[in-house]
């Protein structure tokens, strides 16, 4: 399935400037102060302040010595009083944050004493170690680092600037990521920064000619490719934040052929600057263990304030269709946001608190991540309630005097979001994706609001084809493309839909409107060739892959697929340069591997198949087909416990697949397993009972079990669905009279 980001990239903060301050000389002796810099004031700066100030920092000016805090005194004073800094919205008991950098009352008032007895210096030998800064990688040095094409240099002064540069991973292999830290360049003009994940290089593609000097913009849609992916991490950076680090089993994952798109919110600072951002990852050892998705609340379609109103209310609600524990909360509007509240309603009728800001400011937002992970029951109800103040009272205001003021994606418009990041819990093993339930969930609630919602309908869509529910995918779809015609991914994914179905035809008909709609359609025409060779159209298949590999020469996986097209052709040797090829571009290639293995069976060489096969179950344990050709390979070398094991593991993923339990069936006969064998044989009879070759097939294994008579009505039944069936009368004939 494929979903569709569409991520507002204003949010988060940085430090924010001081004026320079006059400072006000007090006429206290040192002696007579109790709080000293060294003892009780440089502790406080080094844990919540030194991290933006320090020289370099994002800070307008360090905070690392005693003549930089006695210098700056009467401001921290203030601004610390007021709660200004350092920057932090949430209120007190309304959500358990983790870094919460709110100054605890005891830190106000050592700093207000401090400087009311004149700011005393104190024997600096008490003073702690200060934290280090410098230009190092604070991980050290990262897996892989990636650099923006070309500098940017940010005018002196004007407006704010969003600006996005794409950074393409250069891998031919996946990798998942633990960590990762944005080198900006140049801090003091990054307001804050986020990193969005373009699974098929669509922003470079929507921007061909500009994309290496960075595009302007504030929210970006991105097309999230072909499989269910939402996006499930929060990759927002800010300056006192330099590493993100992923909770346990928790990487995301980068394929080759994606970009990283950064996102930067740059402040102009009264000079010209240039700045070349560079991102440094760090590569996990194992994927997720587990997978997180993102919610978002939203009500953009109320969103119409008029000018002057002072408490214009915003409001939205999904109902939890599964267990859920709320990893991190990320709310979000623009200036006119007042008061924004996000709480849960429990099925017992309990409120809980996610998080209440009380007075909103654009420019100290960020991500807030929960302490311990909040536990929400089946039936929860999430809410938003967002307050939005259009009047002269507020000081935010960026019109003089207030107008009208509708959604939209500047600054200068309104947007009221609350993102919330859970993680599905207490899940049978064999359940579907519990995030398909999510994301119907979502989509539904869009919907609700806005029924013409193409992106939800589109995601909606692939919700329902996740979970199997392909008919409902088809009618969603099919709405979607009421509203708009020409829209190639619909026809693509309506076309896989048929597909599940059985309806080839139809779903043929689909991927080629698709590719006439729009040539550049590679999902279409990788869906087209696979099914073309599904239904031994190779030749047809081969130049859809040939088309692909003409836009994209360096795909594995239509190399791998043009290998097949040639195998099923009869050409060989070109079948297996082209697999070669799909292994060099990418080792991990399942069906390259899988192809290879083929062509070494054909060849006489079970050995080499079992070992090209074994990599490829490394890769995708889950394809029952792999493991199936892996089982026969086993067979082959005699070694029929292994087969009879991946066999198994192969019908656990596809249970209604018969033709797995009738290959168990014979393997399990082989090693004198007759009772699972005919148990096995029974099964693959049940889910396809016309079958004859299976019916005879069970009456061989009720013979070799001592049950002639059974195995009579076997042959005969077999003989009922195919009176020519050669084998059914030989079996038959050979059986004593009179049993």
């Amino acid at each position: 399935m494929k979903t569709i980001q569409s991520v507002c990239a204003g949010v988060l903060t940085a430090g924010l400037a001081f004026v320079t301050p006059s400072v006000t000389k007090r006429h206290v002796r040192a002696a007579d102060a109790s709080v000293t810099y060294a003892r009780q004031i440089a502790p406080i700066l080094y844990r919540s302040c030194a991290g933006c100030h320090h020289s370099g920092g994002a800070g307008p000016f360090s905070l690392m010595t005693y003549a930089d805090a006695q210098r700056w005194g009467e401001q921290i004073l203030r601004v610390t009083q007021r709660r200004y800094m350092p920057p932090w919205l949430p209120e007190s008991g309304f959500g358990d944050f983790a870094d919460n950098r709110r100054l605890p009352d005891s830190d106000l008032k050592l700093i207000q004493q401090w400087v009311s007895t004149g700011m005393a210096q104190g024997d600096l030998a008490d003073v702690p170690e200060p934290p280090h800064y410098d230009a190092a990688w604070q991980l050290g040095k990262p897996d892989l680092i990636l650099k923006v094409a070309k500098p940017y240099t940010l005018p002196s002064s004007g407006t704010d600037v969003f600006r996005n540069f794409a950074l393409p991973y250069p891998f031919k292999q996946t990798q998942y990521v633990r960590a990762l830290e944005i080198r900006p360049g140049t801090p003091q003009i990054v307001h804050h920064a986020n990193l969005l994940i373009d699974r098929t290089a669509s922003f470079r593609r929507a921007h061909p000619s500009d994309w290496e000097d960075g595009v302007e913009g504030m929210e970006l849609e991105l097309d999230a490719g072909n499989t269910f992916d939402p996006d499930s991490h929060f990759l927002f950076w800010k300056p006192d934040t330099p590493v993100l680090m992923e909770p346990g089993g928790m990487p995301w994952r980068l394929d080759p052929g994606n970009d990283l798109i950064l996102n930067m919110h740059l402040k102009p600072s009264g000079k010209p600057e240039t700045m070349q951002a560079e991102i440094g990852l760090y590569f996990a050892d194992k994927p997720p263990a587990k997978r997180p998705m993102l919610l978002q609340l939203e009500d953009d379609e109320a969103l119409d304030i008029p000018a002057g109103a002072h408490n214009y209310v915003v409001q939205d609600e999904i109902k939890l269709p599964v267990d859920v524990e709320v990893l991190g909360v990320y709310p979000h509007a623009h200036y006119l946001g007042k008061d924004l509240q996000g709480y849960a309603i429990l099925p017992t009728g309990q409120k809980k608190w996610l998080i209440w800001i009380r007075n909103w400011d654009i420019d100290r937002q960020s991500v807030y991540r929960y302490r311990n992970p909040i536990v929400l029951p089946k039936g929860t109800v999430l809410r938003m309630r967002y307050t939005y103040d259009n009047s002269n009272n507020n000081i935010h205001n960026p019109n003089d005097p207030p107008i009208r003021v509708r959604a939209g994606n500047r600054s200068v418009d309104e947007m009221g979001h609350l993102w919330l990041q859970v993680l599905p819990v207490n899940q049978s093993p064999n359940a579907p994706d519990p995030r398909y339930l999510l994301e119907q969930a979502w989509m539904e609630n869009k919907l609700r609001k806005n029924p013409r919602d193409k992106i939800a309908l589109f995601n909606l869509a692939g919700a329902y084809m996740g979970e199997g529910d392909y008919k409902r995918a088809i009618v969603t779809y099919q709405q979607e493309m009421a509203i708009d015609q020409n829209d190639a991914r619909v026809m693509t994914g309506l076309g896989a839909a048929f597909e599940k179905t059985g309806d080839w035809q139809q779903a043929k008909e689909s991927y080629e409107r698709a590719i006439s709609t729009n040539k550049d359609q590679i999902d279409a025409r990788f869906n087209l060739a696979r099914l073309e060779l599904n239904h031994d159209e190779a030749p047809q298949a081969e130049q859809q892959f040939r088309a692909i590999l003409a836009q994209q020469p360096e795909d594995a996986d239509a190399h791998s697929g043009l290998a097949l097209a040639l195998l099923k052709e009869q050409k060989h040797d070109d079948a297996r340069a082209e697999f070669e090829h799909a292994l060099e571009l990418n080792p991990k290639n399942t069906t390259g591997l899988d192809g290879m293995a083929q062509l070494a069976i054909a060849s006489g060489d079970p050995a080499r198949a079992v070992s090209f096969l074994e990599a490829a179950v490394i890769q995708n344990g889950s394809d029952a087909e792999i493991r199936e050709h892996l089982a026969m390979g086993y067979v082959q070398l005699g070694r029929f416990g292994d087969a009879v094991e991946h066999l198994k593991a192969a019908a656990e993923f596809t249970p209604d697949d018969p033709i797995v339990h009738a290959l168990l069936s014979q393997v399990l006969a082989s090693t004198g397993q007759l009772d699972e064998a005919i148990r096995e044989q029974q099964t693959a009879l049940h889910l396809n009972e016309n079958d004859a070759d299976g019916w005879n097939n069970l009456g061989v294994l009720e013979v070799r079990a001592g049950k002639t008579s059974e195995a009579r009505e076997y042959f005969e039944h077999a003989l009922r669905l195919a009176p020519d069936h050669a084998q059914a009368h030989a079996n038959l004939a050979r059986l004593p009279t009179g049993h």
